[in-house]
């Protein structure tokens, strides 16, 4: 049976997805919960990290887990730009809480270091994850980042990244790259139906109209 292990790192999330051992890693949150995420890690066989997209508080364990875990990075190529310069794509903000997350997030990209790493596997749409061990699938969700992505979980959970965000209440994602495809995206996820909503910042909810 597959379960979705939630290792709360702060405000931020970082999830095991567990079939029996084998199991695979979305996101990887920052440094300093890197040691706590490993030890998680080592309950089971993780044969691949999957990063949601670019950000830094998501990606920035992403070399050291990837060597610790001997465990390959995948991400969408959208986002490859992002893993080199967190500037690369601006962001834009409309509500009063996206613009303070927007202030948060410009200030970590001016000071948290990426330690360098490359993708072992780019992801797109349909991908399966069966090959290492887990039924799940890639959904595209662009929008927050031009390569942001989910995992849908055996028709059952959808893990969201960024895509959408539960940092004060559930909500699509407060601040985006490309607004017109964040709307597209949540209501992508919405018609995904009755499923627990994973999110990158906050506690999981039902879904529902986004």
């Amino acid at each position: 049976m597959t379960s979705i292990e939630r290792i709360k790192c702060d405000n931020g999330n970082v999830y095991l997805v567990s079939n029996g051992d084998n199991a695979v890693l979305i996101d990887t949150y920052r440094e300093s919960y890197r040691d706590m995420i490993l030890e998680k890690c080592k309950t089971k066989k993780v044969s691949l990290i999957i990063l949601t997209h670019g950000h830094v508080d998501h990606i920035q364990n992403a070399a050291f887990l990837s060597k610790e875990l001997n465990a390959p990075i995948a991400m969408h190529k959208g986002d490859y730009e992002l893993t080199k310069d967190n500037w690369a794509q601006p962001l834009s903000a409309g509500s009063l809480l996206g613009k303070i997350i927007l202030m948060l997030s410009k200030k970590s990209f001016k000071a948290d270091r990426i330690d360098p790493f490359e993708p072992h596997v780019f992801l797109s749409e349909g991908y399966a994850l069966d090959d290492y061990g887990v039924p799940a699938t890639v959904i595209e969700l662009p929008g927050h980042t031009k390569g942001s992505i989910g995992v849908l979980v055996e028709d059952a959970d959808v893990i969201v990244g960024d895509a959408l965000m539960n940092m004060v209440y559930p909500t699509k994602s407060p601040l985006y790259c490309d607004k017109e495809n964040m709307k597209t995206s949540a209501a992508k996820i919405s018609a995904l139906g009755d499923v627990m909503v994973y999110f990158g910042h906050g506690k999981p909810v039902k879904n529902r109209n986004w």
